[in-house]
């Protein structure tokens, strides 16, 4: 707890030094969380900032106790508030500690505890900063939940990994910083999956020799295009080009070649194969990976298409968009013909739904888990796209992607993601791999696309597929002690 205080007083102190002159407002709950924020109250009043402590509810665990009293011997009595205290937040402070409820908190804040998220809330819009000790109080450290309110925080300092409520709501969290606090743990919780980072995925993107060709950088083909969805293909194809493969075939309805011929220079065209034989020319014969999806439609052709691909075709095999709808209820199909080739499957939540045969409200309650009996039956990695995204392999191991911005929440977003996955199927041979780096990449392309905070109109998927090229390139220095990871601010837009 004392490790846990310090570090988050420091960071404080060091982010925010300008308005720490302002006065600050810790808020104290009862539980071990209050006892971080009497830490963290104590270590900024011997720094000589000007504290104010407001606790609702008096300290009851033995450690908040503990903390309470070391605190109060160094506090002026007249800065602590032992009832609810409003008019230490409605005067203006700079900056405002939230201690209130921490990670075992359940169910809906009350009484006096949500009296005082309420005015912290409304002191953060009058232009108070909010820092948040491990979860914003009123947000399930679980599931992300915020059952009736929650304070919005501008910063959320974690200590030792990120909880999953962090990653599926946020919206309530700000930046969101893990501090080491000697435990020595990943920063991901031990019920969650491993947090995809800049450093992992420098490590693991295969390097291009001085001596490559366009053969050692691979060939993609990517299967879809049916007529007026050619747009699907094209932008799979730009991604994939900006991620650095050799080649890129789109294999598109006959009505479509014309487009993608005019629309995207850079890649190679051909029809539909109608025959097993035309696989084996266009595909088989060809290419490292195949794509299959993108704008590929649902009608009688485009299944007779799918399961002649799959059949024919048995290398490295990527499945996104109408590829996995026309599977619905079919997944044992499905794993009948992808076999034992590596395989990726990149779903958002109502394609998943369709192929696992589940309702979306489980598939996002239960995102963390549920695609591992998936993966399993099928004997492919699974990349389950949104807000994080989680990819899991078939034997169980799981990735967390936190990356991305709203930019993303828009139609053609996973035909993007799709040919930088596509890519890296054809260059690492492992779905797996391939699904989480590509997941990051695709966020954090979206991340350094320019945008005014707090507004995205005006930006299309063409910004993130330019952001590409910058997006390989990765800053590996060591991160500053005691941050262990920082995920950015994400806020509603306009």
């Amino acid at each position: 707890m004392q490790r846990a205080g310090a570090a988050a007083a420091s960071e404080i102190a060091l982010r925010y030094r300008d308005r720490l002159g302002g006065g600050v407002v810790v808020l104290a709950g009862p539980g071990n969380n209050g006892g971080d924020a009497w830490v963290v109250a104590r270590a900024l009043a011997v720094a000589g900032v000007d504290v104010r402590v407001v606790e609702p509810i008096p300290a009851k665990t033995k450690d908040c106790v503990a903390e309470r009293a070391l605190a109060t011997a160094l506090l002026p009595q007249e800065s602590i508030a032992t009832a609810t205290d409003t008019r230490a937040i409605a005067s203006r402070v700079a900056l405002i500690v939230d201690g209130l409820l921490g990670t075992g908190a359940t169910g809906a804040p009350r009484g006096e505890i949500a009296t005082l998220i309420d005015a912290t809330n409304d002191a953060r819009r009058r232009g108070a900063v909010v820092v948040a000790l491990d979860v914003p109080s009123g947000l399930d450290a679980s599931t992300g939940a915020t059952d009736g309110k929650a304070i919005v925080a501008d910063l959320t300092l974690t200590f030792a990994a990120v909880k999953r409520g962090h990653l599926v709501n946020r919206g309530v969290c700000g930046t969101i910083v893990v501090l080491d606090i000697g435990l020595g743990t990943p920063a991901t919780t031990a019920n969650a999956p491993q947090l995809v980072d800049e450093q992992w995925v420098s490590d693991v993107i295969p390097r291009t020799s001085p001596e490559a060709n366009k053969g050692t950088r691979k060939k993609l083909a990517i299967v879809g295009g049916d007529q007026g969805m050619a747009g699907a293909a094209i932008l799979a194809a730009r991604a994939s080009l900006r991620s650095g493969v050799g080649m890129v075939k789109l294999v598109v309805a006959r009505a479509s070649v014309p487009v993608i011929q005019e629309a995207e220079p850079h890649a190679l065209a051909s029809v539909w194969p109608a025959t097993d034989a035309a696989v084996d020319e266009e595909i088989g014969k060809w290419a490292d990976a195949v794509v299959i999806g993108p704008g590929l439609g649902r009608g009688e052709e485009s299944r007779t298409l799918l399961e002649r691909v799959l059949k024919q075709w048995k290398g490295p095999t990527l499945l996104d968009a109408d590829a996995i709808t026309l599977f619905e209820n079919r997944a044992g199909d499905l794993a009948a013909l992808l076999g034992n080739r590596p395989a990726l499957l990149t779903p958002h939540p109502v394609e998943f739904g369709r192929i696992a045969s589940a309702p979306v409200d489980r598939v996002l309650a239960e995102r963390f888990e549920i695609g591992a009996p998936l993966a399993k039956q099928l004997g492919a990695s699974v990349l389950l796209k949104g807000v994080p995204t989680i990819i899991t392999s078939s034997d169980g191991r799981r990735f967390v992607s936190a990356a991305g911005t709203p930019v993303l929440a828009t139609g053609g977003s996973g035909d993007v993601l799709s040919g930088i996955a596509g890519t890296l199927l054809a260059q690492t041979g492992d779905g797996f791999i391939a699904g989480a780096a590509s997941a990051w990449i695709h966020g954090h392309a979206a991340e350094r696309v320019p945008q005014t905070p707090g507004d995205i109109r005006g930006l299309t998927l063409d910004d993130v597929v330019a952001e590409l090229r910058g997006a390989w390139t990765f800053d590996t220095r060591p991160a500053r002690y005691p941050v262990l990871a920082e995920l950015p601010a994400l806020t509603a837009a306009r």
